[in-house]
């Protein structure tokens, strides 16, 4: 799994293609449920598809996150994988940057 603390408040996940995506987004979710100060940064460059139970799994992520006040960044997303979010309207949901250089640039200057 690539979950790892960047810093004393941000996680950084670079998530594994499906059929482990949705396992490493639960342990994540679970990471959140006990750590309520952290934001959260997932990378998909190592993704080309996202199911259904992930595209859930995400959802339920980005709620706990809202919930503590806290960001949650996706990026690395192909074309492809933006096509699933556009096509679902989930587009709207997430927040997208380009690379992980960019998210943790973006979350240092909100201090978060």
């Amino acid at each position: 799994m690539g979950i790892q603390d960047w810093s004393e408040n941000v996680i950084l996940v670079n998530i594994e293609p499906e059929p482990d995506m949705c396992d490493e987004l639960k342990a994540v979710t679970d990471i959140i449920r006990q750590r309520k100060d952290c934001s959260v940064v997932i990378d998909f460059s190592d993704a080309d598809i996202v199911t259904s139970s992930s595209l859930a799994q995400l959802l339920r992520l980005q709620k706990i996150l809202d919930d503590n006040n806290q960001q949650f960044v996706l990026c690395g997303t192909s074309q492809k994988t933006r096509g699933i979010f556009a096509v679902t309207g989930l587009d709207k949901v997430f927040e997208f940057v380009e690379d992980r250089f960019t998210a943790l640039a973006g979350l240092q200057l909100t201090g978060k």
